[in-house]
């Protein structure tokens, strides 16, 4: 073989290498920082189409809570709209409220509502689930304007 087809491959081999390296990289720095967490926009596009109003629904009770929402973390500021089906928090991209939280768990804790009150519960979490200064062992009420802790992330049940 000539001495440039030599060069030629030795700097594909090379290349090859170093793809390989940056791949692996890549890999290694999205298990250290976890997913990383995009916000959520709602885009109004009716593209010329008149847009049907909604038909009032029922409105809740005024005791009850309809929003989560985070007081102190990362995500400070961030409102959550309750479903009385579970809002699961955690770190996991399948929660309902994803944590960019070193101390909190995958899947952290689950808001739920039985009848018209809202009980929070751990899931087994390393770091424990707090509502306000009392760790979480079982499915505890919650009503609104308490404090619940997951890992450094404050959340508080609003109207």
């Amino acid at each position: 073989m000539s001495a440039l087809t030599l060069l030629v491959l030795r700097l594909g081999v090379l290349l090859l290498l170093w793809l390989f390296v940056f791949a692996i990289v890549g890999v290694l720095r999205s298990d250290l920082y976890g997913t990383r967490v995009v916000a959520r926009t709602a885009v109004a596009d009716t593209g010329g189409r008149r847009r049907r109003r909604a038909r009032p629904t029922a409105r809740r009770a005024t005791t009850e809570p309809s929003h989560l929402v985070v007081t102190s973390g990362s995500l400070a500021g961030t409102t959550l709209t309750l479903k009385p089906n579970g809002t699961l928090i955690g770190r996991n991209p399948e929660c309902t409220l994803v944590l960019d939280d070193d101390f909190s768990s995958g899947r952290h804790a689950r808001l739920f509502a039985e009848g018209s009150h809202w009980y929070v519960e751990d899931l087994g979490s390393t770091n424990g689930t707090f509502l306000g200064s009392q760790q979480v062992t079982g499915p505890t009420q919650v009503h609104i304007g308490s404090s619940i802790r997951v890992g450094r992330t404050v959340l508080e049940l609003r109207k």
